[in-house]
């Protein structure tokens, strides 16, 4: 991504995790880790929304995690229908993001994934920024996040959404008074408009960063 990029390996409960992770310059004011979309269906570290996800953390000063999920690229295991995949973000946390502040974000399933690590990490540790992107609420059970996240917790959709409907994410955050971004006439991965999700999600951390 930039000359500041690292590749990584860590150790997972399904083997070696291949991880990337970019520095901002300076010192940086936490890590944020970032989940990739369906491992079925050709998500990885290096989608263009993920990669976005990670250049906005970037510029706004924080390190940014992307990782494999099993069975993905370099990263060791087999798909888990997100169980397993909890258990990846996980471990990257502890690995690269045991101290200090602590941002989480994802994509499609990895924001589904990152939903679950929020509701599980909770009650151990105080977060940061969250970013949730296409939520995949129409195709997973995605919990419901803690109510000391809401404020802090940035969800955007596309108007036209056609793999997760703009109405199951709706239906999601109605129960729980989230607010959710939505972005007109964009559809499920952003094409063409990568330029403003960045953009928002920078001004999000600007304003909880």
């Amino acid at each position: 991504m930039n000359a500041r990029t690292e590749r990584l390996d860590v150790a997972g409960p399904a083997g070696r995790i291949e991880v990337l992770r970019d520095q901002p310059e300076g010192q940086p004011r936490g890590v944020a880790v970032i989940a990739h979309p369906h491992p079925l269906h050709g998500g990885t570290m290096d989608n263009k929304v993920v990669q976005t996800l990670a250049r906005a953390f970037v510029q706004s000063g924080w390190t940014a995690v992307r990782f494999n999920f099993r069975g993905v690229g370099g990263s060791e295991g087999a798909y888990d229908e997100g169980r397993g995949e909890l258990q990846d973000l996980l471990a990257t946390v502890r690995a690269l993001a045991a101290e200090g502040e602590l941002a989480l974000a994802g994509f499609s399933f990895g924001a589904f994934v990152t939903a679950q690590a929020v509701a599980s990490l909770a009650a151990g540790r105080e977060l940061g920024p969250v970013v949730l992107v296409g939520t995949a609420a129409s195709r997973f059970a995605v919990p419901v996040l803690p109510a000391d996240s809401h404020d802090r917790t940035l969800i955007i959709h596309g108007e036209v959404d056609d793999t997760v409907p703009l109405q199951s994410v709706l239906d999601w955050a109605r129960p729980q008074s989230l607010s959710v971004t939505v972005v007109p006439g964009v559809e499920h991965f952003f094409h063409g408009q990568l330029p403003l999700l960045k953009n928002l999600v920078v001004r999000h951390l600007r304003t909880h960063g």
